[in-house]
């Protein structure tokens, strides 16, 4: 998200350069809290020993929830033996050292044919994300899947072959419905299928979570810092959409605004 909102930015202001690095959310916070960025991207909020960090370094901020994320499990339209699965079940599916290779391996009752799966490639955000989430480690996943992050070579895999299964954010599932069956994923709580309402909700759990950028006060006195976090939120709903994640609410993305203003205004 923040490297597309950069990029449109640069073409407005060319004369600023923003530089995005990439680590993990701890990654960026040490970074962060000792004072070396002015943003910093987050899939989840500070902890309190990344908090004390700052407040050591002198380092104040602000947390900005710009986006959620959401993962849809998807198959082909003809399936007509899954409408849901458990965490569980996935787990089994996916994990490094799983004997499933057939429908019937999950359940007795369900085709014994092959299980074709795709998924995003390993350098992926959202392998790391989906791997952690319903492994139960960053990354742990059986090697034997059509990986790629063409999200469109995924979605044609998996709408070509009956026995197919996938996953991917949940915006790119609603812009290809028509060619695809979402399942609903059951957590715990019931079997819950992801729409913009159960994402932003927290309902769909484990595969939805909100995301922030958290930005150092002092560097709002900067024009063209907070010029930049400025464009980010109001340029968020429409940029979020486009690198398919999704937007917050009308009530979030007014609060965020109301909250730049202040620090913008003391």
């Amino acid at each position: 998200i923040t490297e597309a909102v950069a990029e449109e930015f640069q073409k407005l202001q060319p004369a600023v350069r923003v530089t995005v690095g990439i680590s993990g959310t701890g990654g960026g916070f040490k970074k962060f809290s000792a004072g070396e960025t002015d943003l910093s991207d987050a899939s989840r909020t500070i902890k309190e020993s990344e908090r004390q960090a700052c407040v050591a370094n002198g380092v104040e901020f602000i947390e900005f929830k710009v986006a959620y994320d959401g993962l849809a499990v998807i198959v082909n339209p003809q399936n007509n033996w899954v409408d849901n699965l458990t965490v569980e079940q996935l787990k089994e599916l996916w994990r490094p050292e799983t004997t499933v290779k057939k429908w019937s391996d999950l359940n007795p009752k369900w085709p014994a044919q092959a299980i074709k799966l795709y998924g995003p490639g390993t350098d992926s955000g959202t392998f790391d994300y989906f791997t952690e989430a319903i492994v139960g480690k960053e990354k742990a996943c059986r090697p034997d899947f059509t990986a790629s992050e063409d999200d469109n070579v995924l979605v044609t895999g998996i709408a070509a072959d009956k026995f197919a299964l996938g996953y991917f954010g949940f915006a790119y599932y609603a812009e290809n419905q028509s060619k695809l069956k979402l399942v609903a994923i059951d957590g715990g709580s019931g079997p819950v299928k992801p729409s913009s309402e159960t994402v932003r909700g927290g309902k769909y759990q484990p595969l939805s979570r909100p995301l922030f950028i958290y930005v150092n006060t002092s560097s709002l006195s900067r024009p063209e810092v907070a010029e930049f976090v400025r464009f980010y939120l109001a340029q968020a709903e429409q940029l979020v959409s486009e690198v398919k994640y999704v937007p917050v609410t009308v009530d979030e993305a007014r609060q965020n605004m109301q909250k730049f203003e202040e620090a913008t205004q003391k």
